[in-house]
């Protein structure tokens, strides 16, 4: 453990020195350090004074958490050149053969680059949001507590984490320093949403919420980690001079994969989508599991949370029973307002917002979402548990009979998009992070297309023709 510290020093020690020594670097951020600083302050005092004459106590409470995010954010987005150019650049420069000549391991050269990559534009960040603190606190507005300045100050390093190690990805994959400031806009712009997520949680939420944005943060950042790890090899960056878009050569790669040599549909079915899921046992268990725990936490927590602010006398009760009981009419209006291909349209664009979620956050964004789909359905069947019906019968008659489809498709979807996330942080030195993407997504659309999409429009002329019967019948029971 020694030894590798010492040899990821080594690299960072050097790394360290080059910066220090360019001028352009130094300058325009110590620059940015000094005067934007002054400007938010400037900025905070107009926003004071604005909210005192109209109001917004909420915006003024929350407006000084708000201003040193966005402090933390400028010198990261302009730092993050210099990440980007940490490998191509010295390919450029030409000073990357000695480095990659050294006995040091992959590894050594990945997380030193990193260290340094994180630690400059964080010590920028610190030193900038240090300078706004001591100028805001002259102001006259509410200075924020020490808890939540720890909240804002962990977010910040993670966001540098999350920045700095895409960077050093695009950094590694790309073969010059103008592809890779160009790539820049792929780590800028998402981290600049999610910027405005966390807003809206200092804004309109407390304090321990801003723990799920450092959590989702840090697990993003750790993935990408991995995936620059898993991905890395120094042979790579100096055999590869340039890159072509090989369309022709990507389709042939895809269609290989997503046929698997099969000559009919039935035999694509046994040999190229049954072999798929065969494959995709262990993510299939895992989103099962987490499906069924989200559907009994949500409905526990119903049970537990939701009765104080409802009345469990009989009367109220019998009101909400009948209140369900007149609204049963809206059933036989169901299909003539979403008819069966409308449903199956919606659901099917839903499993590839899924994918797309998916993609971007190495399937945990995909997983959340699918997660928060189980647990509305323990949620309704807590409000059916509250207001006196039968949470079984009514899953039995309102979820079982087109969920058996539905769920199913769900799952394998959701289990295939965690896999294609799985395998891109999965090491892998025999093919580069666009094939292993190419070949993972024709796995997922085999099972897609084979199954999904089949199950998906079982289930939406189910859900449109049958449940409501269903559910008319059963409601006497309930």
């Amino acid at each position: 453990m020694r030894r590798s510290w010492d040899a990821i020093w080594l690299v960072a020690q050097r790394e360290f020195k080059d910066q220090i020594r360019d001028w352009r670097i130094v300058v325009p951020m110590a620059f940015l350090v000094l005067v934007f600083p002054f400007i938010a302050d400037d900025t905070t005092r107009q926003a004071i004074s604005f909210m005192n004459r109209y109001g917004g106590g909420l915006i003024l409470d929350n407006l000084i958490p708000f201003v040193i995010l966005v402090i933390g954010f400028f010198p990261l987005s302009f730092t993050l050149v210099v990440a980007l150019e940490a490998f191509v650049g010295e390919k450029e420069r030409g000073t990357i053969e000695p480095l990659l000549s050294s006995p040091l391991e992959d590894v050594h050269l990945y997380l030193g680059k990193l260290l340094v990559g994180v630690t400059t534009p964080l010590l920028f960040s610190y030193l900038s949001i240090g300078i706004y603190l001591i100028l805001v606190s002259r102001r006259n507005v509410e200075f924020p507590s020490a808890y939540m300045l720890a909240l804002i100050l962990l977010l910040t390093f993670a966001h540098a984490v999350l920045m700095v190690s895409a960077a050093i990805v695009i950094s590694v994959q790309a073969t010059t320093i103008r592809a890779a400031n160009l790539m820049a806009s792929f780590v800028v712009v998402p981290v600049a949403f999610l910027l405005q997520g966390e807003t809206m949680l200092i804004f309109w939420g407390n304090e321990d919420v801003l723990w799920f944005a450092i959590l989702a943060v840090v697990l993003l950042a750790g993935l990408l980690v991995r995936l620059g790890l898993a991905h890395f090899k120094r042979e790579y960056l100096l055999g590869r001079e340039i890159d072509t878009l090989d369309f022709k050569g990507m389709y042939r790669v895809f269609r290989a994969q997503f046929v698997g040599g099969a000559k009919s549909i039935f035999e694509w079915y046994r040999v190229a989508v049954f072999d798929a899921v065969g494959r995709m046992k262990q993510p299939i268990f895992i989103v099962v599991v987490l499906g069924v725990v989200a559907v009994l936490a949500a409905y526990f927590w119903v049970v537990a949370e939701l009765p104080p602010y409802l009345s469990n006398s009989p009367e109220r009760m019998e009101s909400f029973q009948q209140m369900v009981g007149d609204n049963l009419t809206l059933l036989e209006q169901f299909q003539e307002h979403v008819p069966a291909p409308l449903l199956f349209l919606y659901n099917t664009r839903t499993t590839i917002v899924f994918l797309l979620m998916g993609l971007v956050s190495f399937g945990t964004l995909g997983l959340t979402l699918f997660l928060m789909n189980f647990a509305l359905i323990g949620g309704v069947l807590g409000v059916a548990n509250l207001i006196g019906f039968s949470p079984l019968l009514a899953f039995a008659a309102g979820v079982l009979p087109h969920g058996v489809f539905e769920l199913t498709a769900v799952i394998l979807a959701t289990a295939g998009m965690l896999k294609v996330g799985a395998l891109l942080v999965s090491p892998n030195t025999e093919r580069s992070i666009g094939e292993t993407l190419l070949l993972a997504l024709a796995d997922w659309f085999k099972v897609f297309i084979g199954l999904v999409v089949p199950l998906l429009a079982i289930a939406a002329v189910i859900e449109v023709y049958l449940t409501p019967v269903l559910i008319k019948l059963a409601f006497p029971f309930l």
